[in-house]
């Protein structure tokens, strides 16, 4: 560091020491009036205030360069993307949260303005702290964006498992009602609903309704194979019910082979032949055919 930024860099850090509590009171202000901060608790702003004006001073009394701090003093970092994170949670804005990081910058120039009036010392702080914020408020919105994109991959999660339920329709027989386009990442869910639904309820036989797919193509039957065949590693047998006309033309059209897979035009059908196969005991995986003719 120049011997210039690290005057000035001392001097913020007295300043931070100094003034720490009107720059956190000043920062909350800034923020509840410029942004929407508003809808955010005031004692969880304050709190987040302390914690990164805390981690600011800390980092600024080391020797790390001013561009690299927020990114190299792990509890700056942190201090910055806990703030980001907290703001995606409660539903705020990627402007708004930057814009909740840069506000500081306001607070931290109105502290500077008291320790001293010289014009080239004022520049020279505004320089460094633009350094340092515009780095926190850069991390702050790639941290928002990072949060906001697992928060919309987990409720996608929980949709598809509320969209896929298991049902128990008999003793040891389960039904799991498919409404929507079938896909690898809902076929993937089914799958680990239905396996795990069969370990719980000890069942012997999974029906699969399809009536509410609207297609089926090579795609959609490759991915009811397979979950027929985790079914059957299982232990249980597999029975696919509401294949109508329409999907029993194009499956045939494609050449797909279900000729290893019970099927049923109606869930009613499905269930009157899982109970056939619950009450034959010789009768194990692979078996269905034979069993639904008797």
């Amino acid at each position: 560091m120049s011997p210039r930024e690290d005057a000035t860099r001392e001097r913020l850090h007295d300043a931070l020491r100094e003034r720490h509590e009107e720059i956190a009171d000043r920062w909350v202000r800034l923020q509840l009036e410029q942004t929407d901060a508003a809808e955010l608790d005031e004692g969880q702003l304050r709190t987040e205030a302390a914690q990164l004006l805390s981690a600011l001073m800390d980092g600024l009394s080391g020797d790390t360069p001013v561009r690299r701090l927020v990114a190299s003093h792990r509890d700056l970092r942190a201090c910055v993307m806990e703030l980001s994170l907290h703001r995606a949670r409660a539903g705020a804005s990627p402007t708004d949260t930057s814009l909740a990081v840069l506000c500081l910058k306001e607070a931290l120039l109105e502290a500077m303005q008291y320790t001293t009036r010289d014009t080239a010392e004022l520049f020279a702080a505004a320089v460094l702290i633009n350094r340092l914020l515009d780095a926190a408020g850069a991390l702050s919105f790639e941290t928002y964006v990072e949060g906001r994109e697992e928060i919309i991959r987990r409720q996608s999660r929980q949709l598809l498992e509320v969209s896929t339920p298991v049902v128990q329709l008999w003793r040891h027989v389960l039904a799991v009602p498919l409404i929507g386009t079938l896909d690898t990442a809902r076929t993937q869910v089914v799958m680990e609903s239905v396996l795990q639904a069969i370990q719980e309820h000890e069942a012997q036989v999974a029906i699969i309704d399809i009536t509410g797919v609207p297609a089926v193509d090579t795609a959609v039957a490759q991915h009811l194979m397979h979950t027929v065949n985790a079914v059957r590693l299982m232990g249980a047998d597999c029975v696919i019910s509401g294949i109508r006309p329409p999907i029993a033309q194009t499956i045939a059209q494609l050449g797909i082979d279900l000729s290893t897979i019970l099927t049923k035009a109606t869930l009613a059908d499905a269930l009157a032949a899982a109970i056939r196969l619950t009450d034959e005991p010789t009768l194990g995986p692979g078996s269905e055919i034979t069993a639904a003719a008797r």
